[in-house]
């Protein structure tokens, strides 16, 4: 059976479809488990053969031979939120969808990951930015410590529980002294055309020992919100003043990039605690008050879901709940079961946030392992496929760099290729590499659970190009690196721009018709943030981190970046230490400005 026009790329470019040459375009790594092909209990992970012929599309799902059952039943009673807002879908800050350069920028907050040292990275971003009101802090309830709670609080120190005057609260008014007192010092040391340092935050707290990932940032109004191990905190983006807390009434497992339009998020967290806490539960929460809304588990059906990593994202007013095996959705304001398993043996493991709805798809063959992908477009509130690309066998759905159009990324084996579609979800391009090498660095890199499918750093797409950024010469003296413009038609080079003397640059999104670019901080070289026209040309500095502050800004290596308003914030993506201590001082946010 040979495919529709338009659904397979035509041979040449990279050579034959999806098989770019050695030296163009390679990823830093195979695409980890959970993303559509998890190996069965026994099985080597990742055993790349050829895939066999699907059946027909619409063939009845053939059960796989684990029948295990996860506890955690579909009907566990919901608790009502209080909101029956119905968002309207806005891009968040970085997620590149429908792009108004006209159109003033909305607030927000959204960037993306830096990497390891020397290694650039590639992603559409989304962090929502709302309006934000209200401190919080949390407390316990005592008998029922099942569900989060919050509780006023006039001004509490970092990682407060409540305020009060015993030891603790003053060791960390101490070490909020000592923080400011380090901002102020640095400071101190500004050239001209410099922004400040605006504040430095400490992870805080003990945790396991093996670390723990951090979820978020989004920015929401004047407050930035991260999460961490069981515990959401909302900061001022003006003065790093923790506004409110809230405790999780289990540790964090995955979180969407992006919020609602009005400032809500669902979170995946942990039932149960220790090695019988298992990943299906989820737990809404207001991003402007820091208060808890709806609370409920969902079934994780069998081993291939069982052991599938959730790649959760938000679309409007549903949020998505992917594994190998099937999308449970949610209606975010109140919690109401919108959709679960599709007809036909195809079935989501992922979507990207924002406005457009599109999902990877992995099919169920004779052989079980769901190595036959796809990517929809499925309407987020009835599931109702709206269009499909079936993608070459053999090649696997590995991250979505932008929604609209649709940028997608796919792998095989230690092969790369970015492939373009039309909005009606035909073949468009697939970029051209050439002499360049290219690396991406995302979720799967970063997380240990909950890794996102739109999550990554230094590609991002407008109605004019794809903009990825290039790997620097390790063996200069002074590595540098640069960003080149792909032309969605052609998939060939447009133009590329130079990076600052010493220092890489990544893309974060398209704003106001330019390019955003976080230049990272070298030795005694701040970092800051960059635009582009969309003609290319040299990089302007839209906003200059203090060169005094490069050895904090360096310590950062493994962050998301998030630019809304002026400032510029960096926040480790996994906070761990040697011991407690570390792990205590380690610096978890800093954020400039002016």
């Amino acid at each position: 059976m040979t495919q529709p026009p338009g659904q397979q790329p035509p041979q040449g470019g990279f050579g034959a479809p999806y098989d770019p040459p050695p030296g163009s375009v390679r990823p830093s790594s195979p695409p980890p488990p959970g993303y559509g092909s998890v190996p069965p209990p026994g099985q080597a992970a990742w055993p790349y053969g050829t895939p066999v012929q699907p059946g027909p599309y619409d063939a009845p799902t053939q059960p796989g031979p684990y029948g295990v059952q996860q506890p955690g039943p579909y009907d566990a009673p919901t608790q009502p939120g209080p909101y029956g807002y119905q968002a309207q879908p806005q891009p968040g800050y970085g997620y590149q969808q429908q792009q108004q350069p006209q159109q003033p920028p909305q607030p927000g907050g959204g960037g993306f990951f830096r990497g390891r040292r020397g290694t650039v990275i590639g992603a559409v971003l989304a962090v929502v930015l709302l309006a934000s009101s209200g401190i919080w802090l949390a407390t316990s309830r005592g008998d029922d410590e099942s569900k989060p709670t919050a509780k006023a609080s006039a001004d509490p120190g970092p990682d407060s529980t409540g305020g009060g005057t015993d030891g603790k609260a003053k060791d960390q008014d101490q070490d909020t002294h000592d923080l400011r007192a380090e901002a102020d010092a640095l400071n101190a040391k500004r050239k001209p055309g410099e922004a400040k340092v605006l504040w430095l935050q400490e992870g805080g707290v003990d945790l396991p020992r093996n670390g723990s990932d951090v979820y978020g940032p989004w920015i929401v109004g004047d407050t930035i919100v991260k999460a961490m191990l069981h515990t959401l905190s909302g900061y001022s983006v003006t003065d790093g003043r923790q506004k409110w807390s809230l405790r999780m009434p289990s540790n964090l497992c995955a979180a969407p990039s992006q919020a609602t339009a009005d400032g809500k998020i669902v979170l995946g967290i942990k039932s149960g605690h220790g090695d019988q806490a298992f990943c299906d539960a989820l737990q809404m929460v207001d991003l402007t008050t820091g208060k808890a809304g709806w609370h409920k588990t969902y079934k994780r059906q069998g081993a291939w879901d069982g052991l599938s990593h959730v790649a959760m994202a938000i679309n409007g007013d549903t949020v998505t709940v992917g594994r190998t095996t099937r999308t449970d959705a949610f209606r975010v304001s109140d919690g109401k079961v919108l959709w679960g398993e599709l007809p036909g043996n195809c079935q989501p493991f992922g979507f990207a946030s924002g406005p457009v709805a599109i999902a990877a798809t992995s099919c169920q063959t004779a052989a079980d392992d769901h190595k036959e992908q796809q990517v929809q477009r499925i309407d987020p509130v009835t599931g109702k496929v709206q269009w499909t690309y079936k993608v070459k066998k053999g090649w696997q759905v590995a991250q979505f760099y932008s929604a609209s159009p649709p940028v997608v990324s796919l792998k095989q084996d230690d092969k790369w290729a970015i492939l373009v579609l039309n909005e009606n979800g035909t073949y468009r391009s697939q970029l051209v590499g050439g002499t360049e090498d290219y690396v991406t660095e995302c979720d799967e890199e970063l997380l240990t659970d909950g890794r996102s499918l739109d999550n990554c750093l230094g590609v991002t797409a407008d109605d004019r190009a794809v903009y990825l950024a290039t790997k620097p010469d390790p063996a200069a003296r002074r590595p540098a690196n640069k960003v080149v413009a792909f032309d969605l038609n052609t998939g060939r080079t447009k133009w590329k721009a130079a990076a600052p003397a010493g220092q890489t640059m990544m893309p974060m999104r398209v704003e106001g018709g330019r390019l955003l670019m976080y230049v990272a901080a070298e030795k005694n070289k701040g970092g800051g943030i960059a635009s582009l026209p969309p003609t290319g040309g040299t990089p302007q500095m839209v906003l200059r981190h203090p060169a005094a502050a490069a050895a904090v800004e360096r310590d950062f290596s493994l962050s998301r970046v998030a630019y809304a308003n002026g400032r510029c914030f960096l926040v480790q993506a996994r906070i761990s230490g040697i011991d407690d201590e570390a792990e205590k001082s380690m610096r978890s946010i800093v954020g400039f400005g002016s």
